[in-house]
C-alpha cells in the first residue's frame, strides 16, 4: 500500500482507506472516492496537486490532501 502521492503518472490502483477528520471524509466521499474506488493517476508532479481519473471524473486532490489516501497499486 502506498499514499496517492507516491504514486506516478500513469499508474493504477484501488482506494484502500482514507484517514482523516469528518469534514475531509466528508468532502473526499463526495466527490467519488471510497474505499474500493478505482483511480489513474493522470499527472503527480511535485509541488502540484495530483491529477486523477476517478469513477468518469477527473479529480485534482492537494499533495497534503493525498498523504491521507491510502491506495493498492495495480500491476
Amino acid at each position: 500500500m502506498v499514499t496517492l502521492i507516491k504514486m506516478e503518472h500513469v499508474m493504477t490502483g484501488n482506494v484502500v482507506s482514507i484517514e482523516g477528520g469528518g469534514r475531509f471524509l466528508s468532502r473526499i466521499t463526495a466527490i467519488g472516492l471510497t474505499p474500493g474506488c478505482p483511480v489513474e493517476i493522470l499527472r503527480s508532479e511535485k509541488r502540484q496537486p495530483v491529477l486523477l481519473y476517478s469513477r468518469d471524473t477527473m479529480i485534482a486532490i492537494g499533495r497534503r490532501d493525498g498523504e491521507k489516501i491510502m491506495l493498492e497499486v495495480n500491476k
